[in-house]
């Protein structure tokens, strides 16, 4: 498969011209908050990237937090929290995960999210880190949940916050090719990617702080190699969509919170099938109640009128929950 056809590419720059600022392909002309450091890991026969920030405060207090991010974005957007938790003494490892973020976008690799959960312990052990703490957003949720199942004496304690993957829609949704979603990237434009988070995750209401996050993602637009990036996007629909963890929630044994966001409704394939289907499909409110009850002594702090992003949307209300149950004992 060519990913950078030149007809492609001339095609779809002339489409996406844009005022977002132009960012390559490891955001190297985009600072996060706090510095970005990389190790090198070996995958499917290629030497990778993996970058990370890791924060540790002038007051630690000998705990520490794996901030593992979503889909559609990368460390960047855990800012606050990362503010919030080093006050409180907390160190934070903030991974950006292969074909996200700073990392590296490889041609061709298999994504799975053992792949993924292996490449983010070799974080912890450059670091000599032997437990942390691990809070997962949206697809993080699901990398948080393999990671804890395949390392769980290296987990202290799961926070996940509006994890996807609380439900099996391959139940539902007619299974779709990496191809597909390829050509489906491969359309994005600034002013789509807006109405999608608008949409999808804040229900219809838009705040100018969430603009930055949007950028993020649209100054990628423009660049020559943004095919890549829409290829390797494609590939992690694949993974999202082909496997679930929800069947293995009975099997975790280390002490969770699950932070809901109750007007949530993020889905994948929603577009795919019927309204009346398309009703039943990312019901936060029911879901974080369900999974409550597959996780053995797990908790449930529910956000009522909030989105997916609740450590975006609604700070706040975000944070009590999470210092509370990290506090615990």
């Amino acid at each position: 498969m060519k990913l950078v056809a030149t007809l492609i590419v001339i095609n779809f720059l002339t489409m996406n011209a844009q005022t977002n600022k132009w960012l390559d392909i490891q955001l190297s002309n985009y600072d996060y908050a706090y510095p970005s450091h990389f190790i090198t890991v070996k995958n499917q026969g290629q030497e990778l990237e993996m970058s990370y920030m890791y924060i540790k405060p002038d007051n630690y207090n000998g705990e520490n937090v794996m901030l593992l991010h979503g889909k559609n974005f990368n460390g960047a957007y855990w800012r606050s929290t990362i503010e919030l938790l080093t006050n409180e003494g907390y160190a934070c490892i903030v991974p950006d995960q292969i074909g996200f973020g700073k990392s590296s976008k490889p041609t061709n690799y298999q994504y799975t999210f053992q792949q993924l959960a292996q490449n983010t312990l070799s974080i912890l052990d450059e670091l000599g880190i032997e437990k942390t703490s691990v809070l997962g957003h949206s697809m993080g949720g699901m990398l948080a949940t393999r990671f804890t199942l395949m390392f769980p004496d290296r987990v202290e304690k799961l926070v996940l916050a509006n994890p996807i993957g609380l439900e099996d829609w391959k139940l539902v949704v007619p299974y779709k090719s990496v191809d597909f979603w390829y050509d489906y990237e491969l359309k994005a434009t600034p002013q789509s990617l807006m109405e999608y988070q608008k949409e999808s995750y804040y229900g219809g209401n838009w705040n100018p702080k969430y603009q930055e996050w949007v950028d993020l993602y649209a100054g990628w637009l423009s660049n020559s190699e943004y095919p890549l990036i829409a290829w390797n996007s494609a590939l992690t629909y694949d993974m999202i969509f082909t496997q679930p963890v929800l069947y293995e929630f009975p099997n975790i044994r280390n002490k969770t919170l699950l932070i809901i966001g109750t007007r949530d409704r993020t889905a994948l394939g929603k577009p795919l099938v019927s309204p009346a289907v398309r009703e039943t499909m990312g019901r936060y409110d029911i879901l974080g109640k369900k999974t409550q009850a597959l996780i053995p002594g797990s908790q449930l702090a529910e956000i009522p009128n909030v989105g997916h992003l609740p450590h975006i949307e609604a700070f706040d209300q975000f944070n009590g929950p999470l210092i509370n149950f990290l506090k615990s004992k």
